[in-house]
């Protein structure tokens, strides 16, 4: 029976886990869910704590400050691999990633190592969304397949499924990005060492509750990170 890990950073988002760990955990039995939260100064630390003492299904991991999203993936990425799961969620908190969309990237993964959520297959899946950050988005995207060479349309979207493989062939060391460039850095590196990458689509909501983490640092780290992973790759440092 395959092990399941989905994991959800957290800054401030105690009402959103309330309501997304009950979500993910009906999916399927064999999930279980890591927070991996930043001193979230509204107790959403506290409130994890107290639910896996009653739920084994519940883990968390708990940081002394806001250290940002990828190193936030790291921390879980590492505890997938020391704790033997088969399969490794990333995952937004705030509904904004359906949780009925996981058991489709259990079926996608069956034959690839990561499955790609994409909201640019068959047209554009964004709700809500203001017209310029989906445009920023978007052409992220394209500038980054441009760049990179990276064969896939959402190189951007955080919700993905590894195989644990995927996470032990890359030096998780070595990641330091955030944000945006932590998504394609990390798709490039299984991109480039061969695994198989498949794109399902899904239909992206913003979220209703809570503050978007996006920055304009985010962007311009994601701008110059493309860059670096090419020059990297042509010189086999990667």
């Amino acid at each position: 029976m395959s092990k399941i890990l989905v994991i959800i950073p957290t800054y401030n988002e105690l009402e959103n886990v309330k309501k997304i760990i009950p979500a993910v955990l009906e999916q399927n039995d064999n999930i279980d869910i890591l927070i991996v939260d930043d001193n979230s100064p509204d107790k959403t630390g506290d409130y994890v704590e107290d639910l896996s003492k009653q739920n084994k299904r519940v883990k968390l991991i708990r940081r002394e400050k806001k250290l940002g999203l990828g190193t936030a993936y790291i921390a879980g990425f590492k505890y997938a691999v020391q704790h033997n799961y088969d399969f490794v969620f990333e995952m937004d908190a705030d509904f904004s990633h359906d949780p009925k969309e996981i058991n489709h990237f259990l079926n996608a993964i069956q034959d690839a190592d990561v499955v790609l959520g994409s909201r640019y297959i068959n047209g554009v899946r964004v709700l809500n969304w203001p017209m310029r950050r989906l445009l920023l988005s978007y052409f992220a995207s394209v500038y980054t397949r441009i760049i990179t060479g990276l064969p896939v349309k959402d190189a951007t979207g955080g919700f993905k499924c590894f195989r644990i493989e995927v996470l032990k062939a890359i030096d998780l060391d070595r990641i330091k990005s955030n944000g945006y460039s932590f998504q394609i850095e990390m798709t490039f590196k299984a991109f480039k060492k061969g695994f198989r990458i498949k794109e399902i689509p899904i239909v992206f909501m913003d979220r209703v509750q809570g503050k978007s983490k996006m920055s304009k640092k985010i962007v311009r780290e994601a701008v110059f990170m493309v860059w670096k992973l090419r020059l990297r790759s042509i010189i086999g440092r990667l």
